[in-house]
């Protein structure tokens, strides 16, 4: 008589679980055939880091490095925006980017980074820079002012062998700290680095490229939070606010 049962519920149940499997498959079609088309027509195809399907507008969610872009399901048009939640106003597209890009504070290599310190220091920010970068330098200036905060530097140096050759004298001087400020800040030269003295940016340049960092500057909260590129300062502010 189980037996029986049994097999009357497995009968009833596999309609039920072929159109699950089918839903599945025709899902995973789909978004193969964005794949491949972004990577004809958009990004290279080790860029396109996911492509799943968004929970509105019957769109396709991209995420392009550090970005999110939308598709429908046959990657004939591009949407670049964001999506808004009409009644919590809440930045869906914004938060699901930071959640796709967010990086374990405890994961970064912090022996490679060059280590400022404002008042007590009691929040900490992570930043990937390239000393050549504007929008760096910039940065640098409004953090200089803030108070109570601790810089991690992780010298990129990704536009020109002068970059690197600049880190290395800053890394190799008496207070990296104050060399890199100074540069950042006011664009005073290091002191050209000894010969003798080892620097290296490799374990930099690897997790940049596992964190899918590819330009400067990277702002690394200490919740996993990121921003890239030059942020207004009452976002920065928000954000150190809401990462402790």
């Amino acid at each position: 008589m189980n037996t029986l049962k049994n097999r009357l519920k497995l009968t009833l149940l596999t309609p039920f679980l072929l159109a699950g499997i089918l839903g599945t498959l025709t899902a995973h079609a789909q978004e193969d055939v964005i794949r491949k088309r972004f990577a004809e027509h958009v990004a290279p195809p080790e860029a396109i880091s996911n492509v799943k399907k968004a929970p509105y507008a019957d769109l396709y969610e991209v995420q392009i490095e550090d970005s999110i872009v939308y598709t429908d399901s046959k990657a004939t048009v591009l949407f670049v925006g964001r999506f808004f939640d009409i009644e919590t106003r809440q930045d869906l597209t914004s938060a699901r980017a930071e959640a796709v890009n967010r990086i374990s504070f405890s994961d970064l290599p912090l022996k490679q980074a060059i280590k400022i310190v404002n008042g007590n220091g009691e929040r900490a920010i992570a930043v990937f820079s390239d000393p050549n970068c504007i929008y760096c330098k910039r940065l640098d200036k409004m953090l200089k002012d803030i108070e109570n905060i601790t810089i991690y530097v992780f010298p990129l140096n990704i536009l020109s062998e002068k970059s690197r050759t600049l880190s290395r004298n800053i890394w190799c001087s008496a207070d990296p700290a104050k060399a890199w400020m100074a540069w950042m800040t006011e664009e005073t030269p290091p002191v050209q680095a000894k010969n003798d003295c080892a620097y290296t940016d490799k374990e930099v340049a690897e997790f940049a490229r596992q964190s899918k960092i590819t330009g400067t500057p990277v702002i690394i909260f200490q919740n996993g939070a990121r921003i890239t590129g030059l942020p207004p300062i009452k976002r920065l502010n928000q954000m150190l606010s809401d990462s402790k």
